[in-house]
């Protein structure tokens, strides 16, 4: 199982799961990412933190932390 945290600027992936728990995940999902949704790598930040994405046809940064709990198609 591969992280949205482990995929390469410049990659498109398909989010099969997300893990974490209550208000965490509840946040993730209010953010447009959801089962199913596509997301473009945009960016990563020189230490690694943020990653900016495009989902759903805008911009939105995150944490590693909350990169990791996004699970993607292999």
């Amino acid at each position: 199982m591969r992280t949205l945290r482990q995929v390469k600027v410049g990659e498109t992936v398909k989010v099969t799961k997300l893990t974490g728990e209550g208000a965490v995940k509840r946040r993730i999902m209010d953010m447009g990412i959801t089962k199913g949704v596509e997301i473009y790598v945009r960016k990563v930040a020189p230490l690694g933190d943020p990653v900016e994405v495009t989902v759903r046809g805008y911009e939105l940064s995150l944490r590693k932390a909350d990169a990791e709990m996004v699970i993607i198609e292999d």
